[in-house]
């Protein structure tokens, strides 16, 4: 894509919805940071089920290790890999008590020193607790950027870089998460809905079932 079809692209995702959030429920940094490790391969729906049980008892990382890994694993038991998970919570929970005051970290570097968190999970808590403008490229950020042209790469790092480089300053901020949403309800991965996709214009997906002309926003 040119720089004038990425501006139009955004431009474009903007209007479907000009203030994008997290779908993941969350009231301070520890609980996006705890949401966001149970999310690795399970939908948002389901952690905030979970994550419904486990905040009342566990809001902060002393509270979670007060908890315990038993009482973790049955308040989370419905989400896949919990087992994993439980202990890598009580693990990072352990480490921010000890060296960090018990706070969620705000570098990358730290962040991914904690159990459980890669690059793409210490980009999501840069970006939604702190503010940063960061881009996590999860399946659906990494779909859409392939898919459509605007930023091709062969690795989850390749195509975040891609995007920093690409996407336009005024656009940054809500770029990750008009992806994520586009990916989730509209840039699909066995059947694309091309026909009612807002950038259908601008997007080199071979086969697409366009219309000449965008219909507008979908259900995000």
């Amino acid at each position: 894509m040119s720089a004038d079809e990425i501006a139009g692209f955004f431009a474009a995702l903007s209007r479907t919805q000009p203030e994008p959030r997290t779908e993941l429920a969350f009231s301070s940094p520890f609980e996006l940071l705890t949401a966001v490790v149970l999310s690795a391969q399970s939908t948002d729906a389901g952690v905030n089920k979970a994550t419904q049980r486990l905040f009342p008892l566990a809001r902060t990382p002393q509270a979670m290790l007060e908890l315990g890994l038993e009482r973790l694993e049955h308040l989370i038991r419905t989400i896949g890999l919990y087992r994993t998970k439980a202990r890598h919570l009580i693990e990072l929970s352990a480490i921010l008590v000890q060296h960090h005051g018990g706070a969620v970290p705000r570098t990358r570097t730290e962040l991914e020193a904690l159990p459980g968190v890669g690059r793409k999970t210490a980009n999501v808590v840069l970006h939604v607790a702190f503010g940063e403008s960061t881009v996590a490229v999860d399946t659906h950020v990494f779909r859409v950027a392939n898919r459509t042209g605007l930023a091709p790469g062969k690795t989850p790092l390749a195509v975040e870089h891609a995007l920093l480089a690409r996407i336009p300053p005024a656009f940054l901020h809500h770029a990750h998460h008009w992806l994520v949403l586009h990916g989730r309800y509209v840039c699909l991965a066995r059947k694309p809905r091309c026909i009612e996709c807002p950038v259908q214009s601008y997007c080199r997906f071979v086969g697409k079932p366009c219309p000449t002309t965008p219909t507008g926003p979908t259900g995000y």
